[in-house]
């Protein structure tokens, strides 16, 4: 049984689920609740754990040779337990509050005891074993990309493509005895992948001293994650890839732009993908003093966070939406020109659209360094070039029918180079997913850079100096050289009234279709109040 089968046979007891009247936004929450159990009684029986971390009562044993309401009953006693730390007398079962943290107001919301029957006879049917040679952290990690995949909500907005978080992984090149950082941790991503990174590269840490193994285990990675069931989620990622951080987990519960953020160490290393949009309400989310430029602009506060929070020589790789890059507000432009100073702001990777739960958002990747390339310490003008790698313009459309792969980021990688900090020997020009095709921007002409060779000028891979992007663009840093072959001019549009009538005629066309579909589907009544209704919007009623 493959990775993927094991996968898919998850989520097929979402119909279960969906038989005892759960919401499809709560599958993944309330699968995991009892898939952790069963994923730690393996690990536990495959000598990973070398101690059950659940306590005697909790565990899957006390479940799988149960049925009926009895079942049900004891399931339920069972999350009570682990959230509470005590039994049903009020006895003091376990004092872990990494546990409690797990299982924090843990509840299910099934009502019939046979689909809970029916779930664990499922889980215990499965190839555990196939599943153990890949890993546990990444089957169940699995799950919650194909839940991400699926419903392109919930669950889908904390997940971070894998091939994208792997690639920036590997372009910063975490290290052991570095303190590695996501705050915006979602569901865990960025530092599940930096610790398999590292023990990849130590032969599962074997080739660390025990104390360098007690570090990566308990204090290596910290995170921070607002939403207290996507907390949930990263926690019980993290301890299936055996990451335990220390009282209160890996994943801290907490806001970066609050308090929870002001309190962080330093890091060595940041990866992040934070949340798209403003703060709701205004700025009332964002609570820090000690950031230079008040905003309500969501991203640009935690852009202003983890450059701050960077010790110096420091590096990260975070997302971020266009915004960001073009933002002409007195805080947009000066976080930006603040980033440029006190860090190298080395490379920019222009992402394609649809790789995101929100179709059509158009993102980006940026790395840089604490500090210049030659002093770690200086505070100004460490930005020197920028190069920016377009893979976004006449790519394909992404989604479930073309998925985003590595393979649309090796030639990135390539160019990006082996130094961490983005400091290898680069070259301009790399023409992947055929650039040559395109058409350049006359915005940015090959004139503006000094370009003499035209196939050059049609390069996804380009440098541009600070000084050019302080002159020329005003320190905005949304730049683009190729042109879309689906984009149009807004030179050559029609009339606005010609556009505005195209459109009406296409929506009389769409109601008409529409109209006709519904009679035939016998449904005349609603059809007629249809019509009423849209008589009496366009003022035409009697």
């Amino acid at each position: 049984m493959t990775h993927n089968d094991i996968v898919q046979k998850l989520w097929n007891l979402c119909d279960v689920l969906r038989d005892d009247g759960i919401n499809y936004s709560d599958y993944v929450t309330e699968l995991v609740l009892l898939l952790f159990i069963k994923m730690v009684h393996e690990n536990t029986e495959a000598g990973t754990l070398k101690k059950h971390p659940l306590p005697e009562g909790c565990r899957w044993t006390d479940l799988n040779n149960k049925s009926g309401i009895n079942l049900l009953g004891d399931y339920k006693r069972i999350l009570l337990s682990l959230s509470s730390g005590r039994d049903g007398t009020g006895r003091l079962i376990h004092t872990d509050p990494l546990i409690s943290a797990v299982y924090a107001d843990a509840q299910t919301r099934l009502r019939e005891p046979r689909h809970l029957e029916q779930m664990i006879k499922t889980l215990d049917q499965i190839d555990w074993f196939s599943a153990q040679q890949d890993g546990l952290g990444d089957l169940y990690e699995g799950l919650l990309e194909k839940n991400a995949n699926e419903t392109k909500s919930g669950a889908g907005q904390y997940f971070t493509p894998r091939a994208l978080i792997n690639s920036m992984v590997r372009c910063l090149k975490p290290q052991p005895s570095e303190l590695i950082q996501d705050p915006a941790a979602g569901t865990a991503g960025f530092l599940t992948a930096a610790d398999q990174y590292i023990k990849e590269h130590t032969d599962d840490l074997a080739d660390l001293d025990a104390q360098q193994q007690l570090f990566q285990q308990n204090k290596a990675f910290v995170g921070i994650e607002l939403v207290p069931g996507t907390r949930r989620l990263a926690l019980m990622n993290c301890l299936l890839h055996g990451m335990e951080g220390e009282d209160e987990g890996v994943v801290l519960l907490g806001n970066s732009l609050g308090q929870a953020g002001a309190s962080l160490d330093k890091a060595d290393v940041i990866l992040a993908n934070p949340p798209f949009g403003t703060s709701k309400g205004g700025d009332a989310s964002i609570t820090r003093d000690d950031l230079t430029y008040p905003t309500s602009n969501k991203q640009l506060a935690f852009l202003q966070h983890i450059y701050r929070n960077l010790k110096p020589g420091g590096r990260a790789a975070v997302v971020l939406p266009d915004n960001v890059l073009f933002e002409n507000s007195d805080a947009g432009s000066s976080i930006r020109r603040d980033l440029m100073d006190k860090c190298n702001l080395h490379t920019i990777l222009r992402l394609p659209t649809g790789i995101f739960y929100a179709q059509g958002v158009k993102t980006n990747v940026l790395f840089f360094t604490k500090g210049s390339a030659k002093d770690k310490y200086l505070e100004e003008r460490c930005t020197q070039n920028v190069w920016f790698y377009d893979l976004r313009t006449n790519m394909s459309s992404f989604g479930k029918r073309t998925p985003f792969g590595e393979q649309h980021l090796k030639p990135f990688e390539t160019v990006y180079g082996d130094d961490p900090n983005g400091q290898s020997t680069r070259q301009e020009g790399e023409w992947s997913f055929n650039a040559e095709e395109i058409a350049v921007d006359a915005e940015v002409s090959e004139e503006n850079q000094g370009m003499s060779d035209d196939r050059l000028a049609k390069s996804r891979w380009r440098c541009f100096s600070r000084e050019w992007i302080r002159d020329t663009k005003g320190d905005s840093l949304d730049i683009s050289w190729l042109k879309d072959k689906d984009s149009v001019d807004a030179a050559d549009l029609p009339e606005p009234s010609v556009l505005a009538g195209e459109a009406m005629s296409e929506l009389v066309q769409a109601m008409g279709e529409l109209d006709s579909l519904m009679r035939e589907l016998g449904a005349e009544e609603e059809a007629d109040g249809q019509r009423v209704l849209l008589k009496e919007m366009m003022g035409e009623a009697e």
